[in-house]
C-alpha cells in the first residue's frame, strides 16, 4: 500500500511525498515520527493498536518512553482537529485506533516518472500507429533548432518534472518561504560582584546552568556570546553570528544570601526586555541546590517574558493587535491575590478577572487567565457540581480558541494542561505540560500538573521525582505548597506514612488550602501510629471543609489506573479510621 494515496475524513495521506493534506489541498506540517504514526494508523484497517505495537512500528529497534508516543498522539489530534478525541480514539483496553474509513487510491504521478530524466520522458513518448504517422506526414517544423514534434514532447516532459518538483518540495510554498529563523539568544558570563572566594566558581556554574536551560527552549536558538562582547576579547575575532537577545547578570553575596540579578536585552537596540532578581540562603550546605534555585528564579521569569515578546511579535498576534497593558496588570493582581490559595482569595481573584473581562470582552489573555483560575477552583472543589460543568464548558471553548491563536503561549498551554487534568485526561495533560516546559524549563506549575498526571496513572515514583524537581527549582514560590502536597500524597500512596509527613507539614505551613491537605496529613499520621494527632488533623480538615465524608473525599476514577485506585482506597480508609465520617 506504500504507493497508494490514502483518503479519510476529508484528509489525504500521500505516502510517496510523506505529506498530509487537508480538504483544501494544503499540506499540514507533521514531524516525521508523527507522520509515520498516522501512516501506521491509516494502514491498520481500523484495528486497535497497543502502545507497544505503535512504539515498535514508529521507533523500531529504539527504546523510547511512553511520553514520546503520547506527544505524537497529541500532535496528530491537533493536526486533524480531533479535539473531542473521536478520530484517534483511546480503546478501553489501552490501545488506540483510527475510527475513520480509509480509502486507498493510486497516485496520479508514479514515483518512477517523477525520477526520470528529461531524456527518459522523451523516449517514453507513445509511438504513433502507421496510419496516424502517414496522416501527419507534413513537412517537419523546427523550434529552437529541434524538430517540432520532439520539442513539444520535451517541453511537456519538462513541465511535468517542474510540477512534480513544485509539489514535492515544500520549501517552494510561499508561506514557508516567509518563515524566519528562530531568534538567537546568548547568555553572557555572569559577573562575579561578590567578595567571596567561591564567587567566581558560583558565577561560572550559574552561567552554565542558565545556558543549558535556555538551550532547551523550543522556539529560540542559543548561540555562544560574541567574543567582542566579552571583556578583554579581541574585537577582530568577533563571531559573524550576532544574537538577537542577550542575558546579562551579576552575582552578589551578603552575610545571609546569594543574589543573582539578571536581565534580557535586545542586542540591536540595547532595550531592556525584563529585569529580575533571585536570592538563596548563603548558609545552605547544598551548593547545587543554591545554583539550581538561583538559575530557576531568574530563568523562569526571563523565559516567560521572552515568550511574551515572541508571541506578541508573531504575525497572528500583530494581526489581532494584542494588548500588553491593562490586561497584564489585572492578571498579575489576580495572581497575587491568590498566593495563599484560600477560598476567599480565590473569590477576590475571580472577581478581578471577571471585571477586567467585562471591560475588555475580546481580550483573550484575560479570558485564559480566568479559565485557568476557575479550573483551579474545580480542582480545589470550590464550585458546586452544576457550576463546575458550566465552568468546564466555558473553559474548553476559551482554550480551544486560544490554542488556535497562540499555540506557543506559556499561559495558554498551562491553562489547557490544567483543563486536561481537571477533566481527568491525564495522559494528554502530560503531553501538553511537556510542551509548556519546552518554552519554560523551570516551570513549577507545569511540573506539578505533570506529577498529578503521573499519580493518577499509578506512576508514583515518577511523580515523586517530578515533585522533587519542582522543589529544587521552587518557581514561583507562591506555588510551592502544591508540589510539596503532591510529593506527600504520592509518598503516602506508596504506603510510606512517616516519609510523607515532612512534605505535607511543609505544605500546610504555607497554606491550609481547602482542608484536603489536613485529611492527607491525618492518613499519614495514622499510618505512622500517631492516632491522636491523626484525629486532630481530621477535625481541622472538617473545620476547613465541613460536610466532608468518605463518599466525597474519594478522588476521581475516570481514566485512572488500578494501582492508583487501590492505593487511594487504602488512604481513604486511613482517614476514616482517624475519624472521617462515612457519610
Amino acid at each position: 500500500m506504500g504507493d497508494k494515496l490514502l483518503r479519510f475524513a476529508g484528509f489525504e495521506l500521500d505516502q510517496q511525498r510523506a505529506e498530509l493534506r487537508g480538504a483544501d489541498g494544503v499540506a499540514i506540517k507533521l514531524r516525521p515520527k508523527t507522520f509515520e504514526m498516522l501512516r501506521v494508523f491509516a494502514t491498520s484497517g481500523g484495528r486497535v493498536l497497543t502502545k507497544q505495537k505503535l512504539m515498535e512500528a514508529v521507533w523500531p529497534n529504539v527504546h523510547v518512553g511512553e511520553d514520546s508516543l503520547f506527544q505524537c498522539i497529541r500532535e496528530l489530534r491537533t493536526a486533524l482537529g480531533d479535539e473531542r478525541r473521536q478520530l484517534i480514539k483511546l480503546a478501553s483496553g489501552g490501545g488506540y485506533s483510527l475510527t475513520a474509513e480509509v480509502l486507498a487510491e493510486p497516485v496520479s504521478i508514479p514515483a518512477e516518472v517523477e525520477q526520470l530524466p528529461l531524456a527518459g520522458l522523451v523516449q517514453s513518448a507513445p509511438v504513433l500507429p502507421a496510419e496516424a504517422a502517414a496522416a501527419t506526414a507534413a513537412p517537419e517544423r523546427f523550434i529552437l533548432g529541434f524538430p517540432r514534434r520532439a520539442a513539444v514532447v520535451a517541453a511537456t516532459g519538462l513541465c511535468a518534472i517542474i510540477l512534480a518538483i513544485a509539489a514535492a518540495v515544500p520549501v517552494w510554498k510561499p508561506e514557508l518561504l516567509s518563515r524566519r529563523a528562530p531568534p538567537r539568544l546568548a547568555v553572557m558570563p555572569i559577573v562575579d560582584a561578590s567578595n567571596d572566594p567561591r564567587g567566581a566558581m558560583m558565577a561560572a556554574e550559574v552561567t552554565g546552568r542558565l545556558t543549558d536551560g535556555f538551550a532547551k527552549i523550543q522556539n529560540i536558538s542559543v548561540v555562544a556570546p560574541r567574543p567582542s562582547a566579552v571583556a578583554g576579547a579581541d574585537k577582530a575575532s568577533a563571531s559573524v553570528t550576532s544574537p538577537d537577545y542577550e542575558v546579562r547578570g551579576e552575582l552578589q553575596q551578603t552575610d545571609q544570601s546569594w543574589t543573582l540579578r539578571a536581565r534580557i536585552i535586545k542586542a540591536g537596540t540595547g532595550e531592556v526586555q525584563s529585569v529580575v532578581a533571585a536570592s538563596v540562603n548563603a548558609h545552605e550546605a547544598d551548593a547545587q541546590l543554591q545554583q539550581s534555585r538561583l538559575v530557576a528564579g531568574v530563568g523562569h521569569v526571563l523565559a516567560r517574558r521572552l515568550n511574551d515578546v515572541l508571541e506578541s511579535n508573531a504575525p497572528s498576534a500583530r494581526a489581532r493587535g494584542a494588548s500588553a497593558g491593562g490586561d497584564k496588570v489585572a492578571i498579575e493582581q489576580a495572581i497575587a491575590s491568590i498566593n495563599q490559595t484560600t477560598r476567599e482569595r480565590f473569590g477576590m481573584a475571580q472577581s478581578m478577572l471577571q471585571k477586567a473581562l467585562a471591560d475588555e470582552p475580546d481580550n483573550l489573555d484575560i479570558a485564559v487567565a480566568l479559565s485557568s483560575l476557575q479550573l483551579r477552583g474545580i480542582q480545589m472543589a470550590w464550585f458546586s457540581p452544576d457550576e463546575a460543568v458550566a465552568v468546564e464548558a466555558n473553559a474548553n471553548a476559551t482554550l480551544q480558541q486560544a490554542l488556535r491563536s497562540k499555540p506557543n503561549s506559556i499561559p495558554v498551554l498551562e491553562a489547557y494542561c490544567r483543563f486536561l487534568s481537571a477533566t481527568n485526561h491525564f495522559v494528554e495533560s502530560l503531553v501538553t505540560c511537556a510542551k509548556a516546559l519546552s518554552f519554560d524549563p523551570w516551570n513549577g506549575p507545569a511540573l506539578y500538573l505533570i506529577g498529578l498526571g503521573q499519580i493518577h496513572l499509578g506512576r508514583f515514583d515518577d511523580a515523586i521525582a517530578t515533585f522533587r524537581q519542582a522543589d529544587r527549582y521552587d518557581t514561583p514560590p507562591s506555588s510551592r505548597w502544591t508540589w510539596l502536597l503532591g510529593a506527600g500524597w504520592a509518598t503516602l500512596l506508596k504506603g510510606q506514612g512517616e516519609e510523607a509527613l515532612p512534605w505535607l507539614q511543609r505544605s500546610i505551613a504555607i497554606t491550609s488550602a481547602s482542608g484536603r491537605s489536613h485529611m492527607l496529613l491525618a492518613a499519614a499520621l495514622y499510618r505512622a501510629g500517631r492516632k491522636e494527632e491523626a484525629t486532630a488533623a481530621i477535625e481541622e480538615g472538617l473545620r476547613l471543609r465541613p460536610g466532608t465524608t468518605r463518599l466525597n473525599v474519594s478522588p476521581p476514577k475516570g481514566n485512572t489506573s488500578p494501582a492508583f485506585l487501590e492505593a487511594s482506597a487504602r488512604v481513604v480508609q486511613s482517614m476514616v479510621d482517624a475519624g472521617l465520617p462515612e457519610q
